[in-house]
């Protein structure tokens, strides 16, 4: 039976590495995938974007209002079929595309792996990233390390260079001088304050 996968870590952790590299992988072998990102995630537009460089377009941008299962279901009639999906930040999923996603490994036995953050730049989970949590069949960190070399777990935003603890949910890393640091628990706390505002 296929599972749905999900792989996440702080920010830096590798995950759109980690996708790029699965999806030439498969393609090296001949096999299709179908890689995913929701269009919450401007950065690159219809192209996945890693920090050392690499890039690659996607196959497709999802909306709030896409039915992944009918995708996947679609392309999957295709005549070469589908080895496997692969979604790059998926902590931006809503809830039932991710239901959808899960469907997708239980009735048409394609795996799906799913990259994405625990949780923002507040600490809190985003519904993505819970769902996959509550899903998953396989759930697994990507580890990065603070300035301070320890393992860092949480995700500080700067804005002009100053961490920040106010604020939407969702800004995209690099645009309105918005950055991200991966900390860990004690660097987030001198930096940026209480958790659990």
């Amino acid at each position: 039976m296929a599972k749905l996968y999900f792989r996440y870590g702080a920010m830096n952790s590798g995950k759109t590495t980690a996708i790029l590299q699965a999806a030439f992988n498969y393609e090296e072998r001949d096999m299709r995938v179908l890689i995913v990102k929701p269009s919450v995630d401007t950065k690159g537009g219809d192209t996945i974007v890693s920090r050392i460089g690499a890039s690659r377009n996607v196959d497709v941008v999802a909306t709030d209002n896409t039915n992944l299962f009918e995708v996947v279901k679609q392309n999957s009639q295709e005549e070469q079929g589908l080895a496997c999906v692969l979604v790059d930040e998926s902590q931006f999923l809503t809830e039932a595309q991710v239901d959808q996603l899960f469907t997708v490994t239980v009735t048409l036995n394609i795996p799906v792996i799913c990259y994405g953050l625990r949780g923002d730049f507040q600490t809190k989970a985003f519904s993505g990233s819970a769902r996959l949590f509550e899903l998953a069949h396989s759930i697994e960190e990507l580890k990065t390390i603070c300035r301070c070399g320890k393992k860092a777990i949480l995700n500080g935003r700067k804005v002009n260079g100053q961490f920040v603890s106010n604020g939407l949910q969702v800004a995209i890393d690099g645009e309105d001088s918005v950055e991200y640091e991966s900390l860990c628990g004690n660097c987030y706390l001198k930096l940026v304050g209480p958790v659990g505002r």
